[in-house]
């Protein structure tokens, strides 16, 4: 949940947590398919369960907040390189697991279970945040839906009945980002800890002793790593947020007054005004807020950038040339559920909502 929990403080729940709950509900989902006749060995079971259990354990602290931030790769590759590892370890027991994660595995419903538009994960991240936030659009009927999985033509698909569930479903899941994810004040936190480690990177790089140490963390952001990818990963999977929270207290007594700022306004929640709109951030605008973040923080016009900038926030609904979520009708007809009559999930609402947003230090 990244930095939420300053907008919803019960938001504290770990990765464990979902990786458990994503787990169990691939249990159920496997157990429904056999009962429906799906041929599963046991090796495929077990590594289907493996993949969602290992999904996620390339993330680093803070989740989505400081992807390629900390280190240039997505999660998800850092995710299959420690899989990889852990299958030398185990002799090659991960080898049905890797394949189902990267899908090179025939049974492409496998795949899909641990990543698709009706995958588990999404079935258990939306369910668990929404609950730990008290945000109740996020709700879904996820028993419904596992009980409503099939597979025809190899591709996992959903009974006809369950098209009300999926739907509401797809709705929640865009409420969630607009109310969680993507809040205005969630987003402002993230960005401001982005910039603040964006400005630990420049003054290393100037050779700012203030910054240097042998900590993990920075010796990712200062570039001090072996450049070997399997020992960097090794140092990689022992930061956690701990090591992202510990730094900032230090940095907060820099005489660097941008990085102390930022530290500062994180430790003590005094988060930058951040606002949400549907047309483009004017430059004169953002060259206005620059100058007066300049005045107040007493700093040159050039360092104002980390106190005043732009971005884009986007979220889609439901993409159906990218990921089709299929639906079987019980004359055995298979149809895309935007194509289906009276359907919510219409052409028009399958377009992603981009956002523009300017982040500014308050007056």
């Amino acid at each position: 949940m990244a930095l939420a929990h300053l907008v919803y403080p019960g938001a504290v729940h770990t990765r464990l947590h979902h990786s458990l709950g994503a787990y169990h509900l691939m249990c159920q989902a496997l157990t429904e398919l056999k009962s429906k006749g799906v041929e599963l060995s046991n090796d495929e079971e077990t590594g289907a369960k493996i993949a969602i259990l290992l999904h996620d354990i390339g993330h680093g602290p803070f989740s989505h907040a400081l992807e390629h931030v900390v280190i240039e790769m997505h999660h998800e590759e850092i995710s299959l390189l420690l899989m990889k590892r852990l299958n030398k370890e185990f002799n090659g027991a991960l080898d049905t697991a890797i394949d189902i994660f990267t899908n090179s595995y025939p049974k492409v419903f496998l795949h899909q279970l641990v990543s698709g538009q009706l995958d588990v994960d999404r079935m258990d991240y939306l369910t668990r945040d929404s609950f730990f936030t008290g945000v109740n659009e996020g709700v879904i009927g996820y028993d419904r839906i596992i009980k409503m999985l099939t597979v025809c033509q190899g591709e996992l698909m959903v009974e006809e009945k369950a098209i009300y569930s999926i739907e509401k479903f797809l709705v929640a899941r865009r409420l969630m980002y607009w109310q969680v994810y993507l809040h205005k004040t969630v987003l402002s936190a993230e960005m401001m800890l982005v910039k603040l480690l964006e400005r630990v990177k420049e003054l290393g790089l100037k050779g700012d002793k203030g910054v240097v140490a042998d900590d993990p963390l920075s010796l990712f952001l200062l570039g001090q790593v072996t450049g070997n990818l399997e020992t960097d990963i090794e140092l990689f999977t022992q930061l956690d947020d701990t090591d992202v929270v510990s730094c900032i207290k230090r940095w907060s007594r820099h005489d660097d007054k941008i990085l102390s700022l930022l530290s500062q306004a994180l430790q003590n929640r005094k988060l930058f005004k951040l606002r949400l709109q549907a047309d483009p951030i004017n430059a004169d605008e953002l060259d206005e807020k620059r100058k007066l973040a300049a005045q107040k923080a007493g700093v040159g016009t050039t360092d104002s950038a980390y106190l005043a900038f732009t971005g884009e926030a986007v979220n889609s609904l439901y993409n159906p040339y990218d990921e089709r979520i299929n639906i079987l009708f019980k004359d055995g007809m298979v149809r895309n559920i935007s194509s289906v009559d009276n359907a919510l999930i219409h052409q028009n609402l399958s377009r992603p909502v981009k956002k523009f947003y300017i982040c500014y230090l308050g007056t």
